[in-house]
């Protein structure tokens, strides 16, 4: 599975940081970014609860 941060969409609220910090972390400017290019089947669970949980919906799993 993939999963990528629309950066248009994205306001920086960090929801999925803190549902998934192996997967998500912020930039320097604050916004979400997607920093594991296939996402662990474990960590999967985590990964769909912050798409759902995403305030701007900006989270795409691929």
């Amino acid at each position: 599975m993939k999963v990528t941060v629309d950066e248009d969409r994205c306001r920086g609220h960090g929801v999925c940081l803190g549902l998934c910090p192996e997967v998500f972390s912020l930039t320097d400017d604050g916004y979400a970014e997607a920093t594991v290019a296939d996402v662990p089947a474990h960590l999967e669970a985590q990964v769909h609860e912050a798409v759902q949980s995403c305030p701007e919906q900006a989270i795409v799993i691929e």
